[in-house]
């Protein structure tokens, strides 16, 4: 497998499971500017990160990726514990992670993209983040009482929560008294998965 990232954009979470699962794979680290040259729009025409080469195949959509990762070791319960009930609630997470938090920090990171006048983007980008302070006090209830999101055991979640989690603090997302939030990011920095796709993307 062959994973191509941009040093701790959400492909983080898919170099992350890589590291989990064990299983031998390459990276190939892109500029913002080679996200849209000729090269890797042959890969993907989006021209965005994650993508997943395995053999002749490309994935795409960091969702897909994290749980296509996740089957190539199934017995790392990266899935949950194999039950349909415990998958949907590992993809409940992931979907709102995906859908909800991601999304809404892209009104911050390219505020530019949806407005031309630059009061209007800092309106925006203080209202996407006042939006993620709430969004993130559910992921917080949810880790009350348990280590990662889903139970005692990481999931594919948990790595994109970390690195959503990591945006939060770079722009300032006030996390205050979101107390389950803080001590699962200390938990993952201490793991020597994360620590080593940190370290082998110079973060």
């Amino acid at each position: 497998m062959k994973l191509y990232y941009m040093p701790g954009a959400c492909s983080l979470a898919s170099h992350i499971v890589l590291e989990w699962v064990g299983k031998p794979y390459e990276t190939h680290k892109l500029s913002r500017e080679e996200l849209k040259g000729a090269d890797f729009l042959k890969v993907n025409p989006l021209g965005a990160v994650p993508a997943l080469t395995d053999g002749d195949w490309t994935a795409t959509q960091n969702a897909s990726i994290l749980e296509y990762i996740a089957e190539q070791a199934p017995q790392s319960k990266l899935l949950g514990d194999g039950s349909a009930r415990s998958r949907a609630d590992v993809r409940r997470w992931v979907g709102f992670i995906n859908s909800d938090i991601h999304k809404t920090f892209s009104m911050i990171f390219g505020a530019s993209r949806f407005l031309s006048d630059e009061g209007a983007q800092k309106e925006l980008a203080e209202s996407a983040s006042k939006l993620l302070t709430k969004l993130f006090s559910q992921l917080d209830a949810q880790l009350a009482g348990k280590p990662y999101l889903t139970g005692d055991a990481p999931s594919i979640a948990d790595a994109y929560l970390y690195v959503v989690l990591r945006w939060a603090h770079a722009k300032g997302v006030d996390l205050s008294g979101q107390d389950n939030l803080a001590a699962f990011f200390k938990r993952m920095e201490a793991d020597k998965g994360v620590q080593a796709a940190l370290k082998a993307e110079g973060l």
